[in-house]
């Protein structure tokens, strides 16, 4: 699905404030895969999905997804592939548009012909979509997105990332920003739909309980390098305890990020 070879990236190069934010990474990910990601705060997680998403490209190295060279292919052409979630709530809906409006923009991937589009039926099975999210949503098609909660706004997200039908899905800690109630809501929806739709994911977390609670593989990155990926029963048998004697092992430092440890 997705390969990265010998990628790096460097920013501010040869200036006083360089900062070789991934360095000679070397990644594939397998369809069907659900990776979980951890690591500390500038270990290099978010840039890692923004080299994926075509969001900047790498400095060296060769990137491809679904056997295709994409380094230097731009964001716009490759989110026809690829859906992502943020953990700023207002990031991937449209406020000033109504529930009905971007979900079509969603399911026809741009605006053009949007009303024309946007029919009895196919508000109808916006419906029954929305119901499953059981926040009653399915009442309030009219309604714009800006009057949502933040747990309302990233259901709908998930919701419509879903509907778009992307090769790959990257979850850059979208349950971050909410509370705890509405935070386990969306990760019991991202696991039903990754399992219901079979869809490949990369998920971000700051959490290292649900980093091996989910996914049949997890990432831990640190200064810009992944240092442990495990999967199978490997991972199955990890502790948070074990991950941090592991971090250890292979850094020879103590692992020291609060967020993550308190999780």
């Amino acid at each position: 699905m997705v390969e990265l070879k010998n990628v790096s990236k460097v920013f501010n190069e040869g200036t006083v404030n360089e900062n070789r934010a991934i360095e000679s990474t070397n990644l594939k990910v397998e369809t069907d895969d659900f990776i979980t990601i951890i690591g500390s705060n500038g270990a290099g997680k978010t840039t890692l999905f923004n080299l994926i998403s075509g969001n900047i490209f790498p400095s060296e190295g060769y990137i491809a997804i679904n056997q295709k060279d994409v380094t230097k292919v731009p964001e716009y052409k490759r989110a026809k592939n690829l859906g992502r979630i943020f953990q700023n709530t207002t990031l991937g809906t449209a406020g000033q548009m109504t529930i009905e409006d971007n979900m079509i923009i969603a399911l026809t991937k741009g605006f053009k012909g949007l009303r024309r589009s946007l029919t009895n039926k196919k508000r109808e099975i916006f419906k029954e979509h929305l119901k499953h999210l059981d926040m009653g949503l399915e009442d309030r098609l009219k309604d714009n997105v800006g009057l949502l909660s933040g747990g309302q706004r990233q259901a709908m997200t998930l919701l419509m990332m879903v509907l778009s039908k992307p090769d790959l899905i990257l979850l850059d800690e979208h349950t971050a920003a909410l509370d705890p109630k509405n935070a386990q809501i969306i990760l019991d929806l991202t696991v039903k739909y990754i399992h219901e739709y079979d869809l490949t994911t990369m998920m971000i977390t700051h959490n290292m309980k649900q980093a091996i609670e989910y996914g049949n593989r997890l990432l831990m990155m640190d200064k810009g390098e992944i240092i442990l990926d495990v999967k199978g029963e490997e991972k199955k048998n990890l502790t948070v305890e074990i991950l941090i004697e592991k971090f250890h092992n292979i850094r020879k430092k103590s692992f020291e990020n609060d967020e993550i440890l308190l999780s």
